[in-house]
């Protein structure tokens, strides 16, 4: 089988692929037309992905499976895909550590506002008296949106810091009660010998009403985008944290901006509206300039533990489909 890879990939899983008597194409940085016409001269069967957008007119007669090495979809038509008998495969959960452990790091970063610290320092600044007024984690509210497997993850996290959580999922949609131990674990949370106090709450904006924090970990579809809205933001108190390590449509940005101008909101982003699609390039999303922005570049996954965990999945997913002819965790 011939297998075009068109974005950065494991080493492990190029040579794992070869074990199993794949012909590999290693391209990483295959974009647009580039990647249309390799996939149109090349043959190959199945295509390997990360964040690169894989439209209609690239799929090539011959294309038989396109895996994306991640999470989400969106980057890649689906229903075209569908249309042209072309199965789409991802690899879920395998990042969700990872993501999570950066929400963290965004929210310290915030609190403690780490990154002044460093750059004042560095200009050989000392200022104690400004750094030393923080609120702290403990004891404080995480209101979360989405509990699928970063979700839980993160609830794990805000557990070992003495944080409440108030959480909101489309599969609990206007609830409003305590989460028990019982429940907690149906949903795979493993909270059994931990002191955490869940709640759900029945609507976004309940959640925002309530919490001290927001982070978002929903996936992006017809009936999250903009979802968080400005009815959601206006709920949150002044001087609130938000996080977005999802994506970036999930929020009205427009509202997001006024709020932080408005209401004073400290937020941490590692998604973008303007987004560019080389790893290397300029960037000029506005949002970012916001006083109170911490942003990161679209590095939730990115840890070595979980592109081995995402690499070892697309492998499993290959050697599935040629051995049965169906994909595993297919979305189509």
């Amino acid at each position: 089988m011939r297998i075009l890879i068109a974005n950065k990939f494991e080493q492990s899983g190029i040579e794992s692929l070869k074990a199993l008597g794949c012909e590999v194409v290693y391209q990483p940085d295959l974009v647009d037309d580039a990647l249309a016409r390799a996939l149109a001269s090349g043959g190959a069967e199945v295509l390997i992905v990360r964040s690169t957008k894989v439209t209609e007119p690239m799929l090539a007669p011959g294309l038989k499976l396109i895996v994306r090495a991640g999470a989400g979809v969106n980057t890649i038509d689906v229903k075209a895909a569908t249309t042209h008998g072309v199965a789409v495969a991802n690899c879920p959960g395998r990042n969700a550590v990872a993501v999570a452990e950066l929400t963290f790091g965004l929210l310290l970063s915030i609190d403690r506002r780490i990154p002044e610290n460093v750059m004042d320092l560095r200009a050989g600044r000392w200022n104690k008296k400004e750094y030393s007024k923080a609120r702290g984690l403990f004891g404080a509210t995480l209101g979360l949106l989405g509990v699928g497997s970063i979700g839980r993850e993160v609830i794990k996290r805000a557990a070992a810091f003495g944080m409440a959580v108030v959480l909101w999922s489309r599969r609990f949609d206007g609830q409003d009660r305590h989460l028990g131990a019982s429940e907690a674990e149906a949903l795979g949370l493993d909270l059994a010998r931990r002191e955490v106090d869940l709640a759900l709450a029945p609507s976004p904006a309940e959640v925002a009403g309530r919490c001290d924090a927001l982070s978002i970990h929903l996936a992006l579809g017809p009936e999250t985008g903009r979802i968080v809205n400005a009815a959601v933001l206006s709920r949150l108190k002044p001087g609130s944290i938000v996080i977005n390590t999802a994506r970036s449509e999930i929020v009205d940005g427009a509202a997001l901006t006024a709020a932080i101008r408005e209401r004073h909101l400290r937020v941490g982003l590692d998604v973008f509206a303007e987004e560019p699609a080389e790893p290397t390039a300029a960037f000029q999303d506005p949002i970012a300039g916001e006083s109170g922005v911490y942003g990161t570049h679209h590095i939730g996954a990115s840890t070595d533990q979980a592109q081995e965990a995402i690499a070892a999945e697309t492998v499993r997913i290959v050697q599935v489909f040629m051995e049965t002819g169906k994909a595993p965790n297919a979305v189509n």
